[in-house]
C-alpha cells in the first residue's frame, strides 16, 4: 500500500481540519483503511485521489474507449467479463497494450514486463515518451515456467534442455511479456534466442501457445501455471512475476476501473483465483508506481 498516514498526517498533507477528514471518511469520500481501530492512509491512493479531483482548466484530453488492452490473462479475463465494468478485452501484449494505453486508445492495459534488472514493469512505463501520469496497480503475483505434455515425454528440466535436445519451442510475439521474459532467462543463461527450434507462427495468447503445446505442434513453451493445468499439461516453474494493471492517473476512480476493482475484492474472484492455480492475490490494488 506504500507509506501509510495517520489522520493528523494526511490532515496536514491536504491542508484540511482533522474534523473533514472524518467527514470524508464518514462518507466514503476519501480512501482509507482502518486497522484495529485506527484510519490510515496510503499516501500513493490519497495521490491519486487529489488527482482526479483536481479541476483543470485547459484542454481536455478526450476520452479513451472502453478497452483493455495489453497481455492476456486467464484471471483478469474472466473478471472483466463478471464483474460488469464495461471493458471490452483486446489482448495483443504488454508492449501494444502500453502503446494503446499512451495514445489514448485504452482504459487499461495489462502489462508483465521483466527489466534488466529484474524488475517490473516500472521502466517499461518509464520508457513512454510525453507520458507522465502512468499509475501501475498490482494485479497478481504469477507463475510463468515451461508448460510441456502430459508426462513430460522429452523428459525437460530447465532451459539448457532446450538447446541440448533440439525441442521444437513454441514461442509469443515479440512485445509480449512472456517472450520478453524468455529472452531474459535465456540471457541469463547464456543462450541465445536463435539457438532454439522455435515453432512458427507465434502465439499470441497464453491459452494459444498451451493449445500449440497439446495438439503436438511444439514441445514445450513459455506460459504461466493456469493454463497449463486448465489443459491439463505439466508445468516446470521458472519464475514468479508480477502483473500489473497500467492506466492514466484520473482514470483510476472511474467507474470501470472501480467496478473491476471491488469485484475483485470479492470470494467470487478470490475462489476462481484458487481454482486457476499459480496466483498470489494477496498484493491485488497495491500501488507500484505512481507517474510524476
Amino acid at each position: 500500500m506504500g507509506d501509510l498516514m495517520t489522520t493528523a498526517e494526511v490532515a496536514d498533507y491536504l491542508r484540511l481540519k482533522q474534523r473533514k477528514i472524518y467527514d470524508l471518511v464518514r462518507s466514503n469520500g476519501i480512501p482509507c483503511a482502518r486497522v484495529t481501530g485506527k484510519l490510515l492512509f496510503p499516501k500513493a491512493m490519497i495521490d491519486l485521489w487529489v488527482a482526479q479531483h483536481t479541476e483543470y482548466a485547459g484542454p481536455r484530453l478526450a476520452a479513451a474507449p472502453p478497452v483493455f488492452a495489453g497481455s492476456h490473462d486467464p484471471l483478469l479475463e474472466g473478471a472483466l467479463r463478471e464483474s460488469g465494468c464495461g471493458l471490452a478485452l483486446l489482448a495483443g501484449g504488454s508492449t501494444e497494450g502500453l502503446r494503446r494505453l499512451a495514445e489514448r486508445r485504452a482504459v487499461l492495459a495489462g502489462i508483465h514486463v521483466v527489466g534488466p534488472d529484474g524488475g517490473y514493469n516500472v521502466e517499461a512505463v518509464r520508457s513512454l515518451s510525453l507520458v507522465s501520469d502512468i499509475v501501475l496497480i498490482e494485479w497478481a503475483q504469477r507463475e510463468q515456467g515451461l508448460v510441456v505434455a502430459a508426462g513430460n515425454p522429452r523428459g525437460l528440466r530447465g532451459l539448457a534442455d532446450l538447446k541440448r535436445r533440439r525441442v521444437r519451442v513454441a514461442r509469443r510475439q515479440d512485445g509480449a511479456g512472456a517472450q520478453i521474459l524468455l529472452v531474459h532467462l535465456l540471457k541469463r543463461a547464456g543462450i541465445r534466442l536463435e539457438d532454439l527450434r522455435l515453432v512458427e507462427p507465434a502465439n499470441l495468447t497464453e491459452t494459444d501457445l498451451a493449445a500449440c503445446v497439446l495438439d503436438g505442434k511444439a514441445d514445450c513453451g513459455l506460459a504461466i501455471r493456469a493454463v497449463a493445468q486448465r489443459f491439463g499439461l505439466d508445468f516446470i516453474p521458472l519464475q514468479v512475476e508480477r502483473f500489473d494493471l497500467a492506466l492514466r492517473r484520473h482514470d483510476y476512480f472511474e467507474p470501470p476501473v472501480q467496478a473491476l476493482l471491488r469485484f475483485a475484492r470479492g470470494p467470487v474472484f478470490l475462489r476462481r483465483a484458487a481454482e486457476l492455480g499459480g496466483y498470489d492475490v494477496s498484493g491485488l490494488g497495491t500501488v507500484r508506481y505512481n507517474g510524476a
